[in-house]
């Protein structure tokens, strides 16, 4: 079953093309990442599915059909801007927004004050917005956007402004949504918040689609690599690039040289036979798995996966 289904979305601002062609599904259930640098078109996208910008091309299809105030009524959503009245203490936020998506007033208060209890905000539900924190407000807004207990959430880089800790809860709040049956879609140009909680990754590179599918599928498309560490003033990179190997340096710790090899041209195996034949001082060898950030450098360019162009 699909939950939200986007074909041919297009969005042009003037003549600049900020979203071209995009066409993806959903499926209900799935913990879903739109993924890019700053620039790629991911809040233009998300804004479109939420009936906040319209369309210069292309179909978008909700809960089963098209998007009326009823089927949003079903969603919950994180804008990219930040925005909560600030006079406003953060349990009458929290409510005040379920109740404009039809929860009933005695309810959506206490949904109010389970969820900040249970995100460890009890202690704050009284306070203005104005006096709380950054990440607290932001925290707020995301419990804000679930208050309703919507079938479809929707979060435009909802790790944005929060340290590491918060990050890590707001993964345990997006895990748990999940597990509850709802469908979640978030956009973030992190990779690793990707890698860990995402189903299906649709990424994003200058507005056009690069990939979708799901994470072990784009990680296969990336090259393996290993890390090395040789004694002395030994270069590696010399050795082996007779062979076909792409080595470059890393660094240098306790006096040997760190390397990072790219199996592209063969296995772990084959490069570690080559660093024998080539007498090299080896300390460490130590194979790893590609990272989503490499896979979309391999799919888009060093250049554009950084964001360098827009």
């Amino acid at each position: 079953m699909i939950a939200l289904e986007a074909e041919g979305l297009a969005k042009n601002y003037g003549a600049r093309a900020a979203v071209r062609g995009l066409s993806f599904q959903v499926p209900k259930g799935a913990i879903y990442g739109v993924l890019g640098p700053n620039g790629a078109g991911k809040s233009s996208t998300l804004r479109m599915l939420v009936g906040v910008l319209k369309p210069s091309a292309g179909r978008i299809a909700m809960l089963g059909g098209p998007i009326t105030r009823e089927t949003l009524r079903r969603v919950g959503y994180l804008p990219e801007e930040r925005g909560l009245y600030r006079n406003m203490n953060a349990r009458a936020a929290i409510a005040y927004l379920a109740r404009l998506k039809g929860t009933p007033a005695q309810a959506a208060f206490k949904r109010a004050d389970d969820l900040l209890n249970a995100h460890g905000l009890g202690s704050v539900k009284r306070k203005r917005i104005k006096t709380l924190s950054k990440g607290m407000a932001q925290k707020v807004q995301v419990l804000a956007a679930i208050a309703h207990e919507p079938d479809l959430i929707i979060f435009d880089e909802p790790f944005s402004g929060l340290d590491p800790v918060n990050q890590r809860v707001l993964e345990e709040t997006i895990r748990a949504q999940a597990a509850a049956g709802r469908t979640i879609l978030f956009s973030t140009h992190v990779m690793e918040h990707a890698e860990r909680l995402c189903d299906r990754i649709l990424l994003i590179a200058q507005g056009a689609k690069a990939f979708e599918g799901t994470v072990s599928e784009a990680l296969a498309l990336a090259p393996s690599i290993a890390t090395l560490e040789t004694e002395g003033g030994f270069d590696l990179a010399a050795a082996l690039a007779p062979k076909g190997f792409t080595i470059e340096a890393i660094g240098e710790e306790h006096g040997n040289r760190r390397w990072r090899a790219k199996l592209d041209g063969g296995g772990s195996r084959q490069l570690l036979q080559a660093c024998v034949e080539a007498g090299a001082p080896l300390s460490l060898f130590e194979p790893a798995r590609a990272s989503l950030h490499e896979a979309f450098v391999a799919l888009v360019g060093d250049r554009v996966a950084h964001g360098s162009t827009r």
